[in-house]
């Protein structure tokens, strides 16, 4: 268990042993579990809401030995209640991940083992595929042109083109694009892979396409702010990081320019990566390790390949057949 020091958290609707407690699992999960700040503020959140419910509905506040002592028909109202206020599925089941895993961390720690949280089953979440963007409007968008109409500084719709390829180009995240040094990115004909650090801080290699490197340097050439190494290759129009909002409403000005449907986003850009990789015959597992998913089942449903399609590449490609 790290020993890293807890960042102090305060709960009107608990005792400060939860909080004390709540404030080392988060650490935990950041520094050992490798967790991202947004998941762990998700977690953080959810945990607040459910002692918020807990405190109203037991009439009093939660102490380590009352949530230690919860019942499945306390987690089971606390469900109904977050479904009653419209959330996802998604949500829910991060939910209930998040106090299952606090539930671990404080049996562990010897505070007492939260038996309920297991008998409660994860709820239905529907599998809904991505819909990728047709090859020639994900490559129309990674042109300055489609946007010259705009009262917009040339520099800035270079930029965006940039990353708009790069996504579609290497498969990446907004975040991973934006997150992306100028040292990390080598000039056209200089190189061809880039190192991305992705989700919980892993790094992946991912290769970079020379006509996708090109548009970066006419970017960089053209951009007015100073880019030192050290520092982010995209900025924004006043030489600060570059907000993934900022690529998503250029995403939205040229989805009616294009006549693309809402689903066209930015992260659409890695769907369509990932499918049309696919169409042309490439390798789930590779695939898989291009995207930087854990499990090839998330590759899978990303890429909105079925069991048939797989039963059909192992029938033709199994050396016994």
């Amino acid at each position: 268990m790290s020993k890293a020091a807890a960042p102090h958290i305060e709960l009107a609707s608990a005792d400060p042993s939860i909080a004390q407690e709540m404030a080392r699992w988060l650490s935990h999960l950041g520094a050992e579990r490798r967790l991202s700040p947004k998941t762990l503020e998700a977690y953080g959140r959810d945990l607040r809401q459910c002692l918020d419910f807990l405190c109203a509905h037991w009439g009093e506040r939660v102490t380590l030995e009352r949530f230690a002592a919860l019942e499945a028909t306390d987690i089971r109202a606390f469900m109904a209640m977050r479904r009653a206020d419209d959330i996802a599925g998604r949500s829910l089941m991060r939910a209930l991940a998040g106090l299952r895993s606090f539930g671990r961390f404080l049996e562990r720690e010897g505070k007492g083992k939260v038996g309920a949280l297991s008998a409660i089953r994860a709820p239905k979440v529907s599998k809904s595929l991505p819909k990728p963007l047709p090859m020639a409007s994900a490559k129309r968008l990674a042109d300055a042109d489609e946007r010259a109409g705009e009262e917009r500084e040339t520099w800035i719709l270079v930029r965006d083109a940039a990353v708009m390829a790069l996504l579609y180009g290497s498969g990446l995240r907004i975040s991973e694009a934006l997150g992306l040094k100028r040292r990390e990115v080598p000039k056209a004909g200089e190189g061809d892979v880039l190192v991305v650090t992705g989700k919980g801080n892993k790094t992946r290699m991912v290769p970079v396409l020379q006509n996708v490197l090109a548009l970066i340097d006419e970017y960089v050439a053209m951009c007015p702010h100073a880019l030192p190494q050290e520092g982010p290759i995209f900025v924004g129009a006043r030489g600060g990081p570059l907000s993934p909002r900022i690529i998503q409403l250029a995403m939205e000005r040229l989805r009616g320019a294009l006549g693309l449907p809402d689903s066209a986003t930015p992260h659409a850009l890695r769907h369509s990566f990932a499918t049309h990789l696919l169409s042309r015959g490439g390798d789930l597992r590779a695939i898989q390790e291009l995207l930087g998913h854990s499990s090839l089942s998330t590759t899978q449903i990303y890429t909105g390949i079925d069991s048939e399609r797989l039963l059909e590449v192992y029938a033709s490609a199994h050396p016994r057949r």
